[in-house]
């Protein structure tokens, strides 16, 4: 089951892992499984663990006074979901993280990531290459959010994750977009036309 994790942490890190390390890396992380609709954490929560998707999907969002739901992220096989925020910070979490899909994860604290950080060089890199990828990520998001039109954006999601278009909802994903549903249903039948 660890099999997911030690095989991303190898990607990751370029790094190969002895057997001492891995003991240290299966000590480390704990097992956790989610069903479809459950949270993880929801606001005002303080996020205790960064989570490894090793099967599933999930999404992390705010809902707004109105009662709208805004998803600022999506979590598949292979990715990570916190409030990063509220893990480093250890203050109450501003959102809410639920699965879509049956979910197994593999759950670290800060506590043993800074012990596994010092201990298995592996794991040091991967967060350092991690962190870099993430801070390009969020770059990119947000310059498509404020310069791109919502058909560019949708063709970028397609693009770079086509397979967030067969795991979630349309619905969400006007979301994630930032577009209504009906919106997305009309850029869909255009592409689909030319």
């Amino acid at each position: 089951m660890y099999q997911t994790l030690l095989q991303y942490i190898i990607d990751y890190s370029l790094m190969q892992v002895s057997d001492q390390e891995f003991k240290l890396i299966q000590a480390a992380f704990k097992p956790k499984k989610l069903r479809k609709k459950q949270y993880l954490l929801q606001e005002g929560d303080v996020c205790k663990y960064l989570s490894f998707i090793a099967k599933g999907a999930m999404r992390q969002y705010v809902v707004d006074d109105k009662g709208v739901e805004h998803i600022v992220r999506f979590g598949i096989e292979r990715w990570w979901m916190a409030d990063y925020e509220s893990f480093t910070t250890k203050t109450p979490c501003s959102y809410d993280i639920d699965a879509i899909e049956d979910t197994e994860l593999f759950q670290i604290s800060s506590e043993h990531l800074e012990e596994l950080k010092e201990k298995v060089p592996a794991i040091d890199a991967m967060i350092e290459k991690m962190n870099q990828r993430s801070y390009v990520s969020h770059q990119k998001r947000i310059r498509s959010s404020i310069s791109q039109t919502a058909e560019e954006r949708f063709t970028d999601l397609m693009n770079t994750y086509p397979e967030f278009l067969q795991r979630f909802p349309q619905s969400m994903i006007a979301s994630y977009l930032g577009i209504s549903p009906e919106t997305l249903s009309r850029i869909r039948k255009q592409m689909t036309l030319k």
